[in-house]
């Protein structure tokens, strides 16, 4: 067994004065994070989540209210989610240990109230937009943590669709697919020959933001993408060009695209959400949202296509960002030469922005 080298021109002491490996900030816990979709939790019932290693449990009281604790019974540490709600209370399903909203033990059968235990950490918790959002940090922060701001769900002009996996990478890939419309040549398949131009970035207080243009070189357009830009038009008058931005606003990332009379044609709010301990799983919670074409019913009646279209991009770039995390492991290092300034400049936003934590990883080897 040998341990893997540094990259030609690397050593120990060079690499060590570089900025941080990207691939091992975690995700800053200070910030709103969906667990779940509300649709899966049901009133009654508990789920199971995940947040960075850290197990929690929703669940859904009597009332319809959604709460968030640690997953663990104080008692002998099985898992709350496996226990029964009752009324405004989770239950333990092995002793009954019984949980208010707050993680206060407030009953266990066989004691009497004046010799109740500690109970388990609760974690602030709130429902918007078809999601259950949890606070995992520092709770007296969140307060003052403002929900994402989705307009376009909940305007009518607009059809939305919310959609989601788990990815096996570290966030950052995933920012960073999406902020590089460069690598438009992994979806020809999909989308023809496009070529993509960038405008101009902004940067400022925890966001970056890019714009784009994009000519097609060859090939036909593909109808799922006609329901969103409209059909193809001569695109030599910059007044008929449709502008794409693309913003990382920490945690959070958002496309938009607006047409030439800058109409919001597309709305994309997306966020990965770490599951595991090495945060090398996360989950993605996504919105688009389409606004609908003059004529009524007419994307209703094509929906299917265009989640047939997305769902085909979206596999595209969970494969590619996955085989970026494998290289990453195998080499034990980030060994990425980025030329693209946008990307570089994302890097740095996301290393400023995450925890100050390092990420620990396995030893890297080979035979």
């Amino acid at each position: 067994m040998r341990a893997m080298p540094f990259p030609d021109g690397y050593t120990i002491e060079s690499h060590l004065q570089e900025p941080r490996d990207l691939r091992r900030v975690p995700i800053h816990p200070d910030h709103w994070y969906p667990l779940a979709w509300s649709r899966e939790l049901k009133p009654g019932k508990t789920l199971g989540t995940h947040f960075a290693g850290e197990p929690i449990v929703l669940f859904r009281t009597a009332s319809g209210a959604v709460y968030a604790l640690e997953d663990r019974c104080a008692h002998r540490q099985v898992p709350l989610h496996a226990g029964v709600v009752d009324g405004e209370s989770l239950r333990c399903g092995y002793h009954g240990w019984t949980y208010d909203c707050s993680g206060q033990c407030v009953d266990v059968p066989y004691l009497g109230r004046e010799r109740l235990p500690n109970g388990v950490r609760a974690y602030p918790c709130r429902e918007a937009h078809g999601m259950i959002f949890v606070f995992p940090g520092n709770a007296t922060l969140a307060e003052d943590r403002p929900l994402p701001v989705l307009d376009s769900v909940t305007d009518k002009a607009y059809k939305t669709r919310r959609f989601g996996q788990e990815v096996k990478c570290h966030y950052s890939f995933m920012h960073e697919n999406l902020m590089d419309m460069n690598h438009q040549f992994l979806h020809r398949r999909q989308m023809g020959q496009m070529r993509a131009r960038s405008l101009g970035r902004r940067r400022g207080e925890n966001f970056i933001e890019v714009d784009y243009t994009f000519a097609r070189m060859a090939g036909k357009q593909p109808a799922g993408e006609a329901l969103v830009f409209g059909a193809s038009k001569n695109r030599a008058d910059p007044a008929d060009q449709s502008v794409m931005t693309i913003r990382t606003q920490y945690p959070y990332q958002t496309l938009k695209i607006r047409s030439g009379d800058n109409s919001l044609l597309m709305d994309l709010w997306i966020i990965y959400v770490p599951l595991d301990a090495q945060q090398r799983t996360n989950r993605t919670f996504g919105l688009l949202s389409v606004r609908r074409p003059a004529v009524p019913f007419l994307l209703d009646a094509a929906w299917p296509l265009l989640v047939w279209f997305t769902e085909r991009i979206f596999k595209e770039d969970r494969t590619i960002v996955e085989l970026e995390q494998a290289a990453h492991d195998n080499q034990g290092a980030d060994w990425n030469h980025e030329v693209f300034p946008v990307i570089n400049e994302l890097r740095d936003l996301l290393r400023e922005c995450g925890a100050r934590t390092v990420i620990p990883i396995r030893e890297v080897s080979e035979v």
